[in-house]
């Protein structure tokens, strides 16, 4: 195998040696009003610069940063963590905060910081490049004492400190040719000024059904308080005018105890509904409560009895004192139309929702296996029913894709069939539609006819954000960048913490890699990475670390891939032709393949 700059034996030389770059966090700082500081007093100020530059360097050190060089009025660092470097920058900014507390306001020295996440060039022990001039332009538009951050960063310190930014929109830097969209925090002195980050409210009532608490002492009941809250959620989705948190982020919060205010802060929604089912013999009672996350205020609270059997009256009951708390102006005919039940049938509803937390466990074969039995007996119960023919269709997916013992063709046909019967049903279930139509598109390779499912679950549902995420991850396979970003970052912000953010996250980097965008790329796969580390991000990662020229990052992610995967060969490296839409670009999967070749994976 030849290594970058060797000759074969024509005497023809392999790829020449790649530029050397790197990731990385970069923080730039300036003294604001440096020049007049200097013209009031140049010994004096220079001295004083000397001493808190002597403050910061223990600071950048305990952060795991470096000095990279001092520009006379500032500094210019680099760390290998984003997290880190922001960490770093406030530590600084209160540092000099209290240092100045004594000196004069018209003689203090207030730093001026920004930091940017950029491929850089590496020459000596300089830094180069775009990802440096955007974090300089980034210190230019800052606020004395303040810091600016870039997209990228915020994207990766959102939720992990507690310092909140300001969406200052897209910035027009100079000698930047894209606008940069940019964040600013303020600092007054104090190491811990501001709370948590926030998402913005949407421009419509938004809301978030936490899951209900199980009071009946039976804990093979839990699957119906889940169920209940998994139909109320579907229920309130079918309306356009209202901005529904997905069911995988609102249960990252199950059986925990929870500030409803710091819920609405993470989700960024206004209302919460919270409730619980208590079940006794064949009695149920129901309780719920809408509270403003803002305030925390109580705008609606009540409870209903009744039998078992009559559970979907309480869910359509419970469904429109909701919608009427928080928009009362909707039309009646949405709400009936929001109540139309998908079953009528307690047993096929039941054995759907007993399925549902075998799914959403970690995966293993055995766990897959058994949420699929459940799907096929809610088929058999109530053919009509087309939900579980769904969830069915999803269990295929994740065997296919973790490679378990089955086989394929078996398996293609059960999807085949899957996907016949939710047209023949003629439904608009969204939830049906869009697991069918991505295993149409994931384990068949048909993309037009998943998408063309999908395309129907998203005007069927609106509020569905994995009908958004899959829509993005085919349009991302397709090589349509924009498009796919614009559906998968749609989904992320319906669902900010869900379970499958990885596989969103690695769609992007994907969609960002089509276009040549190798640092953008590294980015979001690693996000994903981090959420989960799995074949296809891995794939991901390789191919775009080779393209930036970071050949030891490849070789190290292709020694994790192999011991993930043993039997690992260039030859099934994508999978079978069939399933392996990812790759059907033909670039991406030359990119792939050549990746992987140099990267030490046998033929």
């Amino acid at each position: 195998m030849l290594r970058w700059g060797e000759r074969d034996l024509m005497g023809q030389s392999s790829h020449p040696p790649p530029v050397a770059r790197r990731l990385a966090a970069i923080v730039a700082a300036d003294v604001a009003g440096y020049s007049r500081l200097m013209g009031l007093d140049e010994v004096g100020t220079a001295q004083a610069m000397r001493g808190h530059l002597a403050a910061v360097d223990p600071i950048v050190g305990r952060y795991g940063g470096r000095i990279v060089k001092n520009t006379g009025d500032g500094v210019l660092l680099e760390f290998p963590s984003i997290v880190a470097a922001v960490e770093c920058a406030a530590s600084v900014q209160a540092t000099m905060a209290e240092r100045n507390t004594h000196v004069a306001e018209d003689r203090r020295m207030l730093f001026r910081i920004g930091i940017n996440l950029g491929d850089v060039l590496i020459q000596d022990d300089d830094i180069l490049g775009d990802g440096v001039n955007v974090a300089a332009r980034l210190e230019g538009i800052a606020e004395p004492g303040g810091i600016c951050i870039s997209d990228y960063v915020y994207q990766q310190v959102l939720g992990k400190l507690d310092v909140s930014f300001e969406d200052i929109g897209q910035q027009n830097l100079k000698n930047i040719a894209q606008p940069v969209h940019a964040y600013r925090a303020r600092f007054d002195g104090t190491v811990s000024i501001m709370a948590a980050p926030q998402l913005a409210f949407p421009d419509r009532p938004s809301i978030a059904v936490l899951p209900f608490v199980n009071m009946s002492g039976d804990a093979e009941q839990e699957y119906f308080a889940d169920g209940m809250v998994e139909d109320i959620i579907t229920a309130l989705s079918r309306f356009k005018s209202i901005f529904v948190i997905a069911r995988n982020s609102s249960f990252t919060y199950k059986a925990k105890a929870v500030d409803l205010k710091q819920v609405g802060r993470e989700l960024g929604v206004r209302y919460v509904l919270e409730g619980s089912v208590r079940k006794s013999g064949d009695r149920l009672r129901i309780t719920g409560q809408l509270i403003e996350t803002t305030t925390g205020a109580h705008l609606w609270a009540d409870h209903f009895d009744g039998a078992l059997s009559s559970v979907f009256d309480f869910q359509d009951e419970v469904t429109e004192r909701v919608i009427s708390a928080i928009a009362p102006t909707l039309e009646r005919e949405e709400i009936a139309r929001a109540r139309r039940r998908p079953t009528n049938s307690v047993d096929a509803i039941t054995a759907c929702y007993v399925g549902l937390p075998a799914m959403y466990r970690p995966s293993t074969s055995e766990n897959n296996d058994e949420a699929l039995r459940y799907f096929h007996r809610a088929m058999v119960i109530d053919p009509s029913f087309a939900t579980p023919y769904g969830y069915a269709a999803m269990c295929l997916v994740v065997r296919r894709h973790y490679q378990w013992p089955g086989n394929e063709a078996d398996d293609d046909a059960e999807v085949r069939r899957l996907a016949k019967c939710v047209r023949d049903l003629g439904t608009d279930d969204a939830t049906a539609l869009t697991a069918v139509g991505y295993a149409m598109a994931a384990n068949l390779g048909d993309l037009d006819a998943g998408d063309e499912l999908i395309q129907k679950a998203r005007l069927a549902n609106p509020n569905l954000a994995h009908g958004h995420f899959t829509s993005g991850i085919i349009k991302a396979w397709r090589g349509e960048t924009d498009t796919a970003i614009s559906d998968l970052m749609l989904g992320m912000r319906l669902s900010p913490r869900d379970l499958y953010g990885y596989a969103a996250m690695s769609s992007i980097g994907l969609a960002h890699f089509n276009a040549s965008r190798y640092a953008e790329a590294i980015l979001w796969y690693e996000r994903g990475l981090r959420e989960l580390v799995w074949p296809s991000g891995l794939k991901g990662v390789i191919a775009s670390y080779f393209c930036a020229g970071r050949v030891e990052d490849a070789c190290r992610s292709m020694a994790d891939l192999r011991r993930m995967v043993p039997g690992l060969r260039v030859s099934n490296y994508l999978g079978p032709e069939s399933s392996s839409v990812l790759y059907r670009r033909a670039v991406t999967v030359q990119k792939f393949l050549e990746a992987a070749r140099f990267a030490g994976l046998p033929e």
